[in-house]
C-alpha cells in the first residue's frame, strides 16, 4: 500500500480482525506507531489520519521532533519503548506520557526521584527479558514480579503493566503467554507486546498494545 496513510488504515482494520477473531472487545487495543528515525514532516500525516499514539526509541531524538508535535497536537501520547539510561530519567519523565522500559533498580530510583521532582507521573510498565538474550534490555522473568513489589514498596512507582520483545527467531507465542501470566501474577493490567510481525498473535494472548513501526512507516 503507497504511503503511511493508507497503511495506518490497514494496521487498524487488521487490529480490529484480530480483536474479533480472540473474541475480545472493539477496541480494547491501543496501536502505537513506532516513529523512530522518521521526522516530524512524515509523522505529522499520521496524526492528521487520527492517530495519537506514539512510540520512540531513544530520548535524544524524541526531544529534535515531538516538543513542536505536542504542541501542535496536544492530545497526543508519547511512549518510550527504547533502553533508558539513568542520564536521561530527567529528560524521559518531562517529554514522554508513557515509560514502558524501567527495567532495573537504578532506573527505578531515578525515575522516582525525577516524577518527585516534576511533579509530573508518567505511566510506567516494566520490560522483561521473556527469551533471556544478553543483548536485550529487561529484567529476567523469574525475577519481574518481585522487581514490579520492589517498584511499587521501595520507589513508590505506580507499575501499571509490562513490556517484552520476544527473540526474532522464535514463536512469539509462548513469550507472550508467559508475559499475560507474569502480568496476572504482578496483579497488573496492562500488557505492551507484539509488533508489525507478530501483533495479530500478541493480541491472541492479550496484548493491551501493540507496537506497529515498518507496518505504517515503511521500512528504515
Amino acid at each position: 500500500m503507497g504511503n503511511a496513510v493508507d497503511r495506518l488504515g490497514d494496521v487498524r482494520r487488521r487490529i480490529a480482525a484480530a480483536e474479533a477473531e480472540a473474541g475480545r472487545p472493539a477496541g480494547v487495543v491501543t496501536l502505537v506507531a513506532v516513529s523512530k528515525t522518521f521526522d516530524a514532516d512524515a509523522i505529522r500525516p499520521v496524526i492528521e489520519a487520527g492517530q495519537r499514539v506514539f512510540g520512540e526509541n531513544r530520548v535524544q531524538e524524541a526531544q529534535g521532533k515531538w516538543p513542536a508535535l505536542k504542541a501542535e497536537f496536544p492530545d497526543v501520547e508519547l511512549h518510550l519503548i527504547g533502553p533508558l539510561q539513568s542520564n536521561k530519567a530527567k529528560e524521559a519523565v518531562a517529554l514522554f506520557d508513557v515509560i514502558e522500559t524501567v527495567d532495573r533498580e537504578k532506573i527505578a530510583a531515578e525515575l522516582a526521584k525525577e516524577i518527585a521532582r516534576q511533579g509530573r507521573t508518567p505511566r510506567l510498565y516494566v520490560q522483561v527479558n521473556t527469551g533471556l538474550e544478553e543483548q536485550k534490555a529487561g529484567i529476567d522473568p523469574r525475577e519481574a514480579v518481585a522487581f514490579v513489589e520492589r517498584c511499587r514498596s521501595v520507589h513508590g512507582l505506580a507499575i501499571e503493566g509490562l513490556m517484552a520483545i520476544p527473540p526474532a527467531d522464535e514463536n512469539p507465542g509462548p513469550h507472550f503467554a508467559l508475559l499475560e501470566k507474569l502480568a496476572r501474577e504482578a496483579s497488573v493490567d496492562k500488557l505492551s507486546m507484539g509488533m508489525s510481525g507478530d501483533f495479530e498473535t500478541a493480541i491472541a494472548f492479550g496484548a493491551t498494545s501493540v507496537r506497529v513501526g515498518s507496518a505504517i512507516f515503511g521500512g528504515r
